[in-house]
């Protein structure tokens, strides 16, 4: 049976004009608005980098990076080991694992909208956790109102809900693990801890940096933990805004600018790409030791 040279092709067009649509279309639509003082209404003149230079001066922008960076900061290390402890109990065979690795899971799955209803919930000044506080004699804590224990309450929930992605990378990690480096390890009298070190982390040490880039990129990108938690506000002040935030802000309405946030959208794209080029140097140098 013979096959037209153009067959493949017909099934690869929707995927490919979808593709086209609505990712590389809009990604050099974007590159383009950077560079003219465009609107939400449309129109917009060539402006060169004048975005780029209010950028550089916006007390707003800093204040955002700052904030993404410290997010990404606070969600890396416990993304990387905390998964790889569950994961190592999680590959147990013992009767209802399968229990404990739904309930870790679960949280990938459940709606981004259900989960921050619930930890609003649970937060709030009347919510769950300050009642608990209030009734063993203390004042309530303004996880919500107080610019940085926002932050470090979306950083809770980030890690929750991270916890059953990365661990599911680590069970598939840990079943390449060769099983005869751990029992020569036992035989030369090695204990769980020591075995832990010696084998298991230097077996998995790729894809614990890869564990890494994944959780800093979308840690860098948060918006949806804040705006929920924060009832799209960014706390008081817009204190707690992260740089998604700010393009999402800055683009939005009627009014938007929609030039200036194809700007911030750049320079987010060209960080995140730095992320990425770090993560496959390490990765390459790993596989060269």
């Amino acid at each position: 049976m013979t096959h037209r040279p153009y067959t493949p092709w017909l099934f690869l067009a929707p995927g490919l004009a979808i593709c086209l649509l609505f990712v590389i279309f809009p990604f050099f639509n974007m590159i383009v608005l950077a560079f003219t003082d465009a609107s939400a209404l449309g129109g917009g003149q060539f402006t060169g980098v004048d975005n780029f230079v209010r950028m550089a001066g916006d007390p707003k922008f800093w204040a955002a990076a700052r904030n993404s960076l410290l997010y990404m900061v606070g969600v890396v290390p416990p993304l990387v080991l905390l998964p790889l402890l569950i994961a190592m109990l999680a590959q147990k065979v013992v009767p209802g694992i399968g229990i404990f690795r739904t309930a870790f899971f679960t949280p990938v799955i459940a709606s981004t909208v259900v989960v921050g209803l619930i930890w609003t919930w649970l937060l709030d000044s009347r919510g769950l956790v300050n009642s608990v506080v209030e009734a063993l004699g203390g004042t309530r804590i303004g996880f919500l109102t107080d610019s940085t224990l926002l932050l470090i309450s979306s950083m809770v929930v980030t890690v929750w809900r991270g916890l059953g992605y990365y661990m599911v990378i680590y069970l598939a990690a840990l079943a390449n693990v060769p099983k005869d480096l751990h029992e020569a390890a036992m035989v030369d009298g090695a204990g769980p801890v020591r075995r832990f070190w010696s084998v298991t982390v230097p077996s998995l040490r790729p894809t614990m940096v890869l564990v890494a880039a994944l959780s800093a990129v979308n840690g860098f990108r948060v918006f949806s933990e804040i705006y929920l938690l924060s009832g799209g506000t960014g706390g008081p002040g817009g204190a707690s805004t992260t740089l998604v935030m700010l393009i999402q802000s800055v683009g939005r309405g009627l009014t938007g600018e929609v030039g200036y946030a194809s700007a911030l959208s750049v320079v987010l794209f060209v960080i995140l790409l730095g992320l990425l080029l770090i993560t496959l140097k390490l990765n390459r140098r790993e596989d060269q030791l």
